[in-house]
This record gives structure tokens, C-alpha cells and sequence, in this order.
């Protein structure tokens, strides 16, 4: 797929109830006109899950502060790709094994490892002692459709993977066994395709630099 797409929040809605054959107006069919959105919300959490795609992939730069060990994570955060200070990585490592090395934030030093906290902060071993700038690349949750939001990485590159996705969280809410196997097949084979055109364009990446 390409983003030459024209598929929006509102164009997915109409596709859904076509599909579906339910939900055209809130007074005749209010149960499903009202969850249709809910049902897209659901699809969407579940493609930034189940996909680790390039799109998925945002770079921040930002600054750690001196003598500050936890630091909060971007919204919408999903799973950290990699730290760097400079050209130094910054390894990922477990709590406890951070815990150990560095038992002391109190303690100052250069960073050179990192775990997650919990789901919303990052604990950064050793604790900075220096404000200390860093890139970190990590995975993201595309801003979720709606009304204000009518497009997002996924309606651009991959439509199809949104409208099946939604069709297979609406089966088991419409109580339709008997589509779910379809959707499912379907939702895999459009995810099977964007993971494909993924990883050609990692590989096209790498033949650019060995060339280089």
C-alpha cells in the first residue's frame, strides 16, 4: 500500500457498515452505529502491537538532566528501539541489573545503560551528571482516528490491515463466528505484506550502505 491511499476515519466507518451491513444510522441501529468506533480503536492497538514495523519508529532528542536517574516516557510510547549519546549506544539492560551496577542514584556518572521503570519512565544507570543530551528511537502508537484525526500511518500505508483488523474485532462482538476466520485470514495476509515491504525497504537500506 501506498499513501496514495484515500481511505479516512470517515470513509473507514462507511467501508465498515457496507461490510457489515449494521450500523448505518444511530436511530435505527444505535448499539453497533455507537461501538464502531471503539471496534477501530481496538483494531489499531491491536496492528501497533502485533507489528514492528519502520512507520511504527520515532526519533526524539531530548535532554537528561543532571542528577536525575527516572525519566518519563513520550506519550503513546509503546517499546524502545535505542538510545545513543552522541555515537555511543546506550545498552538496555534489566532492573535488577542495573539495581546492581549502579545501586546508588545518588551517584554520578555517564550513562551507559537503560530499563524501563515501569510502563510510563526510564531508568537511566548511571545517573547523569551532567545535563546530557540523547537520541532515543522507540516504537509508537499512531495518534488513534477520530473525527479530528481522519488519517495516520496506518489508513496511508495500510488500509486494507485497518479495515480487516476492524471487521475481526467486530465478529465476535456481532456474535458472527462464522466470519471470523475470514477476517483473520485476511487481516494476516495484509500483515504478512506490510512486514514484507518492510523489511525489502531494510534490506534495499543496507545494499545503499554497503555500496557506500
Amino acid at each position: 500500500m501506498s499513501n496514495n491511499s484515500s481511505v479516512t476515519y470517515t470513509t473507514l466507518l462507511t467501508d465498515l457498515r457496507r461490510y457489515l451491513e449494521r450500523g448505518f444510522t444511530q436511530e435505527s441501529d444505535p448499539y453497533v452505529y455507537e461501538q464502531l468506533p471503539r471496534l477501530i480503536t481496538l483494531a489499531e492497538r491491536r496492528i501497533s502491537r502485533e507489528l514492528k514495523v519502520t512507520g511504527f519508529i520515532v526519533p526524539v532528542t531530548t535532554t537528561l538532566p543532571a542528577g536525575v536517574s527516572v525519566y518519563p516516557k513520550p506519550d503513546r510510547w509503546r517499546e524502545t528501539v535505542s538510545m545513543h549519546i552522541g555515537t555511543n549506544a546506550i545498552h538496555g539492560r534489566s532492573y535488577e541489573y542495573i539495581r546492581n551496577y549502579w545501586p546508588d542514584s545518588e551517584e554520578t556518572g555517564t550513562p551507559e545503560y537503560y530499563t524501563d521503570y515501569d510502563y510510563f519512565h526510564w531508568l537511566i544507570a548511571p545517573t547523569p551528571a551532567t545535563d546530557t543530551t540523547i537520541e532515543i528511537l522507540y516504537y509508537e502508537q499512531p495518534r488513534f482516528l477520530g473525527e479530528e484525526t481522519q488519517t495516520n500511518f496506518i489508513t496511508d500505508f495500510a488500509p486494507d490491515l485497518l479495515l480487516y483488523g476492524t471487521l475481526l474485532e467486530a465478529a465476535p462482538y456481532l456474535k458472527n463466528d462464522a466470519r471470523l476466520q475470514t477476517w483473520q485470514t485476511l487481516y494476516d495476509r495484509a500483515a504478512q505484506s506490510l512486514n514484507g515491504e518492510d523489511l525489502q525497504r531494510i534490506l534495499d537500506r543496507t545494499a545503499i550502505r554497503n555500496k557506500a
